[in-house]
């Protein structure tokens, strides 16, 4: 991880030594949005009309966040209108790259660019930011929209119904609060719990995560019990955030960030979830367990200073599903 000041790189990992050792998330710099006519959106500027082939995704395919925005740039029948190129997994010394030395990195097919950094520089040559993925850029001003998942998941579920003519609606609004609710704690206790156990730099900070992590993952297998989704009685955007991290749990978090207490496929209920999750139509495409792998394992120097792969279990994502 690093961070740019006044444009230029600094090479900067997670520094916990100010918080305790609790890892603390930085939030995201950029929040304009795209919408149907081109009116500002909740926040941000206005100017964004929804225009096929006018914006383009920068993802790493190995991030939870990011991989929220492929799945519903899928679901939603983007992908002819919005275009997208993946970094490498291996994230060191200078961030997200993009070399083309991997199989499936797509290199930078807009400016070229060697890092990931030099796309936020392209906005401001002085600016101040965290750099991170995903990045929604406007290919006709130039700019980026927003870099925040959350927001560009919801532009991706409406913006564009009038030009694709989807009618799925992921964010549907007589579940809207209930939606929020789940997503609300699901963040903090398990997309993001698992980051705080993973980089935990305290013992107090570790077991302090750790339980809370699965609290909620025991409650969320409860509560997934006696129903199909999450929320209502059909896929929404509270199933695709909580799932991006499921995926991500056996491949990679229970050894590598600690969360061994319980793995996915020791859960009755959220094991078969996942399943239905990643079997849905469009979802299994988005989802790239060898970045996955090669990033978490290969990109923390202070988790696994020897960048050594452990062999993994063998996970069946296609069993059938009651």
């Amino acid at each position: 991880m690093g961070l740019l000041v006044d444009g230029q790189w600094q090479d900067q990992w997670y520094d916990t030594s100010k918080s305790g050792g609790k890892f603390e998330r930085t939030t995201a710099q950029f929040r304009s949005w795209i919408t149907a006519n081109g009116e500002a959106g909740p926040s941000g500027k206005a100017g964004f009309k929804a225009e096929k082939d006018r914006y383009h995704l920068y993802v790493s395919y190995a991030c939870p966040w990011a991989n929220r925005t492929l799945a519903f740039r899928a679901l939603k029948g983007l992908n002819d209108y919005i275009t997208v190129d993946a970094v490498h997994p291996i994230m060191l010394g200078h961030g997200w790259t993009f070399e083309q030395d991997y199989r499936l990195s797509d290199g930078d097919s807009l400016f070229q660019a060697k890092y990931l950094h030099e796309i936020y520089t392209q906005v401001d040559p002085k600016i101040t930011t965290r750099v991170t993925v995903p990045i929604l850029w406007d290919k006709k001003l130039n700019t980026i929209v927003s870099n925040e998942s959350s927001e560009i998941i919801r532009m991706f579920n409406s913006a564009f119904d009038h030009l694709t003519g989807s009618t799925l609606d992921l964010y549907p609004a007589e579940h809207r609060a209930e939606i929020d609710r789940m997503n609300e704690r699901v963040y903090h206790e398990v997309n993001n719990g698992v980051y705080l156990a993973g980089f935990a730099s305290t013992q107090a900070a570790y077991d302090e995560a750790v339980e809370r992590l699965f609290i909620a993952l025991d409650w969320l297998d409860e509560h997934i019990s006696t129903r199909t989704f999450l929320v209502g009685e059909t896929l929404t955007e509270a199933d695709i955030r909580l799932a991006m991290t499921l995926f991500r749990f056996d491949p990679v978090y229970v050894q590598h960030f600690k969360t061994d207490k319980k793995r996915l496929v020791d859960y009755p209920n959220l094991w078969p979830y996942a399943r239905r999750i990643y079997q849905w139509p469009g979802i299994a495409d988005t989802v790239h367990f060898d970045h996955i792998r090669e990033h978490y394992f290969r990109s923390h120097p202070t988790i696994n200073p020897y960048a050594i792969m452990p062999v993994g279990a063998e996970i069946d994502w296609w069993a059938p599903v009651d």
